[in-house]
């Protein structure tokens, strides 16, 4: 049985009961069954579909919003932004799915050849719980469009999200077993990933989730799909708006409480302007305004669970272990539940081995750099390789950043967000493959070349 909690209050919230083994391979043979005929669909009714999903994401997005903020506290007004996203990414392929699909004619010394995508059958999603809609979506709507089958192993914290999300996509008029919610537990996974009915594996997670999956895929030989940790930098040089970048990176550090894979985590910012800067950025993470996340006027909730804050808090004290300061915030406001201010860390050693780690909490660090050399090295310096922000006017700081930061993202004088149209996935442990645009439409096709 999995029991939702309410991260702002504490209290518990639905029920969901768990999948039998039976249940469970029932459901395999579902996505089995719905995949012989929807492979065999033309790319118009796949697209017919993808319209019409999208339309009930955005019909139901009241209600999707307000599961999500209770069962992981994300504020009301950024939940009903995520369920907004989800259409605009079936919209997105709904519009081209044909055009990306497009098989590819070439002459060769031995004949004709057409290459051509086609789908490969069941993929299983292995998805986290920070945004319960989105990190579904981003694989769910290439793999329709590809005339693929989804099965969905969600967080254990947000199965109400899961089970909403079965039904919205069914209630777009989808064939039967072609996208399922297996409530199951994280020890079933690796059985499920052996399974033949499973073609392949995309994960959004923690590095040791990523670990364990890769492992089972890898012995099964089969294709995975990675989006792991990040710990981004965001650079800041003379050459920039000061006050718009450190007005950015209160916003960047601090969405979603903190708890995503791209937010802001480190902040570099050049000697010459540091003072300016952290001036306009402390001011602005001190007037951060937390509280009920259903609050229109709330800018941050509370923290997914009390397990969580404890994490970011056992983060903090090694940090101060490790000689750096806390300048404010990082404490529990008089409020039930999993709150925690924002709070801003200076004077971290960055080899320090807390430095490596990912802090999935409205809490920066701060460093002061001389160059931008020193700049980048210190971005690259860490174990990941996601995203990244970087503040300059000077074109050739531009190409120098866009160059050389080790990640598979890298945003210039904006704060690093995903779209639908744009490649997203990282490098080193933030994981490998890509979601999103072409490129996650085709990380689970078949791209077969016809000679002759």
């Amino acid at each position: 049985m999995f029991t939702s909690t309410n991260p702002a209050t504490g209290e518990p919230g639905g029920s969901f009961a768990e999948l039998t083994d039976a249940q469970v391979d029932a459901r395999l043979a579902k996505a089995h069954d719905a995949f012989l005929a929807w492979r065999e669909s033309s790319l118009d009714d796949r697209m017919t579909l993808l319209r019409h999903i999208a339309e009930r994401f955005e019909d139901d997005k009241d209600r999707l919003a307000r599961i999500a903020t209770e069962e992981m506290g994300k504020t009301l007004k950024s939940a009903v932004a995520e369920v907004e996203k989800c259409a605009s990414a079936f919209r997105y392929y709904a519009r081209h799915g044909a055009q990306l699909l497009k098989a590819v004619e070439v002459d060769t010394p031995v004949g004709h050849a057409v290459a051509r995508w086609l789908p490969m059958g069941p993929v299983l999603a292995v998805m986290p719980w920070n945004f319960p809609y989105w990190q579904v979506v981003r694989f769910a709507a290439p793999a329709i469009m590809a005339g693929n089958v989804g099965l969905l192993k969600h967080a254990s914290s947000v199965q109400g999200c899961a089970a909403a999300l079965e039904e919205t996509i069914l209630a777009g008029g989808t064939p039967e077993g072609l996208f399922q919610n297996l409530a199951i537990k994280s020890g079933k996974v690796a059985e499920l990933i052996a399974d033949d009915r499973i073609v392949a594996v995309t994960l959004t997670g923690s590095e040791g989730a990523g670990a364990k999956v890769a492992e089972a895929a890898g012995r099964a030989l089969k294709k995975v799909v990675l989006e792991l940790g990040g710990s981004d930098p965001f650079v800041v040089m003379p050459s920039a708006d000061i006050a718009l970048a450190a007005k950015t990176a209160v916003t960047a550090r601090i969405q979603n409480t903190g708890q995503s894979c791209i937010c802001a985590k480190r902040m570099i910012v050049h000697a010459d302007v540091y003072d300016a800067f952290m001036e306009t950025f402390s001011a602005g993470m001190k007037a951060v305004k937390t509280g009920d996340p259903m609050d229109p006027a709330t800018e941050m909730g509370p923290l997914s669970s009390e397990e969580q804050r404890e994490t970011v808090l056992g983060q903090i004290a090694k940090f101060r272990d490790a000689g750096a300061t806390l300048l404010f915030g990082a404490e529990k406001p008089d409020l039930p539940g999993a709150y925690l201010t924002p709070g801003v860390l200076v004077d971290v050693d960055p080899d320090s081995d807390v430095a490596k780690e990912e802090v999935f909490g409205p809490v920066a660090m701060v460093f002061k750099v001389k160059d931008i050399d020193e700049a980048i090295a210190l971005s690259n310096d860490v174990p990941f390789g996601l995203g990244s922000s970087v503040w300059t006017n000077d074109d050739a700081e531009k190409e120098r950043f866009a160059r050389d930061i080790a990640a598979g993202m890298t945003a210039v004088n904006r704060m690093l967000s995903s779209t639908p149209e744009a490649p997203f996935g990282g490098i080193k442990r933030s994981g490998h493959g890509r979601e999103l645009g072409p490129w996650g439409l085709h990380e689970f096709m078949n791209l077969k070349a016809v000679i002759g």
